[in-house]
């Protein structure tokens, strides 16, 4: 029984590295070749605010979309307690990196970001719609640091900009990300 555990690892093993092989191989528009590294990888990170005991997990996967034309994001807080999926492409009318994200919660949010090369940074400015709490503009930067992803988030929230979420995430092994 161990030796077939063993191998159908191996299998499984073999079968992920052809698939990443396989995804690297694929194409990707130029101007999204920035996010190459971090497809079908997977990531979580402690969202937690200080002071509360109960503890908030946000999962994510990235991956390639729409045959390279563009980036997906999936994640879930808690196991689908909140979730959303996120879309970045190269929009060339604005000529720069553009996204759409939707939610869980009924809003959505749509806007631009930049990569900044020298810092491995993408900072991102986004408009929200229909959000019940108020917020109307989110600023972004995402640090992308190979095993490790820092967010940093302020929100325009009834008239006044207010620190957002902020996490370190860590890239994990694949995992499901759920919805509830």
């Amino acid at each position: 029984m161990q030796k077939f555990l063993v191998k159908a690892f191996a299998v499984f093993l073999l079968f992920c590295l052809c698939g990443t092989a396989q995804a690297a191989a694929l194409p990707l528009h130029p101007k999204l070749e920035v996010f190459r590294p971090y497809l079908d990888t997977y990531w979580q990170g402690d969202l937690t605010e200080p002071g509360k005991t109960e503890k908030t997990i946000d999962r994510s996967h990235w991956s390639r979309a729409l045959n390279g034309m563009a980036i997906k994001t999936v994640h879930s807080i808690n196991d689908g307690a909140y979730g959303g999926e996120s879309m970045i492409f190269w929009d060339e009318a604005k000529q720069s990196l553009a996204y759409y994200y939707f939610t869980t919660a009924g809003f959505y949010t749509h806007g631009t970001m930049e990569f900044d090369a020298v810092n491995n940074r993408i900072i991102a400015r986004e408009i929200v719609e229909n959000n019940a709490n108020g917020i109307t503009e989110v600023q972004s930067s995402s640090e992308l640091n190979g095993a490790e992803l820092k967010v940093r988030s302020r929100y325009l929230q009834h008239g006044q900009w207010v620190d957002g979420h902020s996490a370190d995430y860590q890239r994990v092994a694949a995992m499901p990300i759920k919805f509830n």
